[in-house]
């Protein structure tokens, strides 16, 4: 008897002895931080991806409800859902004239459409609903316009039609504004070209610095470097080596390699945008592995830099461990814009649009551009479409143009391109065609459109409906 009890007791503190270590691992983990792999539930999608390990970035409390997730979507997208007009925004399910909605569609959250960690269930986009949820609350459009009778309610949201959040390219009024347009236009330049021109002898007048001024101590600089940096826009610019390499308030610490934190001094706009897209997403200010714990068991770590082999998509293997920085597509004494717009991209990219872009119309007008045939904006680079020019107004209203480095603000839903891209040189039929085709775009629309959008022609016709009834 005592000998079974002593059985049972080596057995009790052996449960003991590896439970409570284990049980205090996972709280730690949840709490602080560190490897939290085996806490993820299920496969995350292409979006989040990348900061599935940062928990605290979505679960911002430990036992927090609803509201905190929404927080916390708010955070980075908020933004966004304002500057899109979201056709679809909370107000809109909070006022109580919509409460039967509410109750079949409650998008007062945004999890209630995008629920991350299904992978079984989740569509384009990150939605984890069926794919006809539009008719939790339309079931009744086809009485309401003729043009969408008989139409399955899988379709609303295919490509020129309807979107949930950001319908800017595809209101009936643009699509009124821009009909009848030649799928070509006469003027085929960016717009920042236009402003350029403006700002032309307004700049802050400086004086150019040249191999002999700069300032780096001996120790840190190569002839190289020097010469580079002499030849490059930032010598031109009057910005020195300590510029970049050192950082107030200590202006006597030399910083090997400038990251981020020196960049934005100057470039502010450049790399909030870098933060907010697939590239540079893992630096955005407070994104984290861990956090400080007790007994210096557990140091704040930030999320590593992202490089190409951990993409979802086609890389070249040659690539995949680049760290992603700013010296990724411009070189570290010399920022060549012209290797960024495309040589760079290449360099890592390789899926079928990327690889058919230099047999594109696009990389022949940009050659030409490059050769002095084309006025300087006409060319088409992969930076043309993927990262534009924006405009930002500051606080007293004046305007500036900078180029946004986020290079999927425009990528999903695709038509988002329409407004900032493609209509600076094509008619609004020819892009929504055009982005509808993926066939075309997988050749990097070397070819035309075999799609058909017939938005354009649906409004025409309700408008003209609409002026007949009003007479």
């Amino acid at each position: 008897m005592s000998r079974e009890m002593s059985r049972n007791a080596m057995l009790w503190l052996l449960w003991i002895m590896i439970t409570v270590p284990a049980g205090l691992y996972v709280i730690a983990a949840v709490v602080y931080g560190g490897n939290r792999s085996f806490l993820l539930v299920g496969r995350t999608t292409n979006g989040h991806h990348q900061i599935e390990l940062a928990c605290d970035a979505c679960h911002s409390s430990v036992f927090g409800d609803a509201e905190v997730l929404q927080n916390a979507c708010m955070n980075c997208h908020g933004a966004e859902l304002k500057n899109a007009n979201d056709t679809h925004p909370k107000s809109k399910f909070t006022d109580p004239r919509n409460a039967d909605r509410t109750e079949v569609l409650d998008a007062r959250y945004c999890v209630t459409c995008h629920r991350e960690h299904r992978p079984g269930i989740t569509n384009a986009m990150g939605v984890t609903m069926p794919n006809d949820y539009c008719v939790l609350c339309h079931r009744d459009i086809g009485e309401e316009r003729p043009s969408h009778e008989g139409l399955a309610f899988t379709t609303c949201a295919s490509s020129g039609c309807h979107r949930f959040h950001d319908n800017r390219a595809i209101y009936g009024d643009f699509l009124i504004k821009h009909a009848g347009q030649a799928d070509h236009l006469d003027s085929q330049v960016a717009a920042v070209v236009d402003w350029l021109k403006e700002k032309e002898g307004a700049a802050r007048k400086v004086r150019p610095l040249i191999a002999a001024d700069a300032d780096a101590p001996a120790q840190h600089t190569t002839d190289a470097a020097v010469a580079a940096w002499a030849g490059d826009r930032h010598a031109r610019a009057g910005v020195n080596c300590s510029g970049c390499h050192t950082s107030a308030p200590d202006r006597t610490a030399w910083i090997e390699a400038p990251h981020l934190a020196q960049c934005q001094s100057c470039h502010a706009q450049q790399v909030t945008t870098f933060s907010e897209g697939k590239h540079g997403m893992r630096q955005r200010p407070g994104l984290s592995v861990s956090q400080d714990g007790p007994f210096g068991l557990f140091k704040k770590t930030s999320l590593p830099t992202m490089t190409p082999a951990q993409a979802r998509i086609p890389m070249k293997n040659d690539a995949h461990d680049a760290a992603l920085g700013c010296n990724s597509c411009h070189s570290a004494h010399k920022y060549d814009r012209v290797a960024a717009r495309t040589e760079a991209c290449a360099g890592c990219h390789n899926d079928a649009h990327t690889t058919a872009y230099f047999d594109s119309p696009h990389h022949e007008l940009l050659k030409k551009e490059m050769a002095g045939a084309l006025p300087h904006g006409s060319g088409v680079s992969c930076a043309t479409c993927h990262m534009p020019a924006m405009t930002a107004r500051a606080d007293d209203g004046s305007k500036s143009i900078f180029v946004t480095h986020n290079q999927n603000d425009n990528l999903r839903p695709n038509e988002k391109m329409v407004r900032s891209v493609c209509g600076h040189c094509h008619g609004l039929q020819f892009s929504l065609n055009a982005l509808a085709d993926t066939a075309l775009i997988a050749k990097n629309f070397k070819g035309r459109p075999t799609v058909h959008i017939e938005s354009i022609e649906w409004a025409t016709r309700r408008e003209k409906e609409r002026a007949r009834t009003r007479r």
